[in-house]
């Protein structure tokens, strides 16, 4: 939003914070094609990528609004698998809506019908000082699972690719892995979850604006060997691809092994390592706003930031 954005406080990050710096807000839309995908539907969706973003503002989600702009002709069964979803991904969280609308749009095409989401999520802040302009000089990276899998998922069915694979979208609300975190007296410097654009999108934008050189250990990326053979056969970089359950983390190097114990403890941390680390080191000035990836053989490359339209209405 280039004409907005000498109006907004927190242009880098995934959320604002208002009410005296106590409550943070996110807004976002869904149009998500396929509306409905192994791993969750537009519903959960919106639902996990709004609080998500909350999340990442160190908030516990709490509230949420919804709009539904629906395509006529499309299906009412659908419609309600797509409201349970949400019922579902709202239970499990403790959100709770505050109002929403519908509204009704006639047909745009002879193809299936569209739904489309709007949401505004709002949540309290449990932990202040989490933002990008944090990043500090040695801080490590962390990321809490394996990635590529929403993206490739969703790649596989938009194309109606006939390759057999049952890779699952990591669709998922990240706040309760997070909840213990947030909690303890670990610093984090910035969090953000890698949807669009995947951790390169991430990194790279972390490194331009806090004007350092961020170093990522390619072996220490996980990838499953699914989503690694559909990058291969189509040519798509893994690390672009887009992420719905899956956040980096920057925080003191002192403080990193209890970091990775803290979120372990939860199924979605798991598989946490750390991938990488910052450098504001004078020898590297000519690289700060860049990613460096250290590959497995060894070498390096430059990590750029995604180019071009990859996947579009994928979140």
């Amino acid at each position: 939003m280039p004409y907005l954005h000498d109006l907004m406080d927190y242009g880098n990050e995934d959320g604002g914070i208002f009410h005296g710096e106590k409550h943070a807000v996110s807004t976002d839309s869904y149009i998500i094609n396929p509306i409905f995908f192994n791993g969750g539907d537009i519903g959960k969706l919106c639902i996990c990528g709004s609080s998500n973003d909350v999340a990442m503002m160190g908030a516990k989600p709490l509230y949420i609004n919804i709009g539904f702009i629906i395509e006529e002709g499309f299906m009412v069964e659908d419609f309600k698998k797509i409201l349970e979803s949400i019922r579902a991904e709202c239970l499990s969280l403790g959100l709770k809506i505050l109002s929403a609308d519908t509204k009704v749009l006639p047909r745009l095409s002879t193809k299936e019908r569209n739904i489309f989401i709007n949401t505004t999520c709002m949540g309290e802040i449990r932990r202040d000082g989490i933002s990008t302009k944090n990043i500090s000089d040695k801080d490590c990276l962390i990321i809490n699972a394996d990635i590529g899998r929403h993206g490739a998922r969703i790649f596989l069915d938009r194309h109606d690719m006939e390759i057999q694979s049952d890779i699952k979208s990591d669709c998922a609300s990240l706040y309760p892995m997070l909840d213990s975190l947030l909690s303890s007296d670990i610093p984090i410097h910035a969090m953000r979850d890698a949807t669009r654009g995947g951790i390169a999108a991430v990194l790279n934008e972390w490194a331009i604006a806090s004007d350092t050189c961020i170093y990522v250990d390619e072996e220490r990326l996980e990838i499953s060997t699914q989503v690694r053979g559909v990058c291969e056969m189509l040519g798509l970089e893994p690390y672009d691809l887009a992420n719905e359950g899956v956040c980096v983390i920057a925080l003191p190097e002192s403080h990193a092994k209890e970091a990775l114990e803290i979120l372990k403890r939860n199924s979605l941390g798991k598989n946490s390592s750390i991938i990488g680390r910052v450098s504001r080191d004078t020898s590297d000035s000519r690289f700060f706003g860049r990613v460096i990836l250290q590959t497995a053989f060894g070498s390096r490359r430059f990590l750029e930031y995604p180019q071009g339209e990859l996947l579009p209405r994928i979140c």
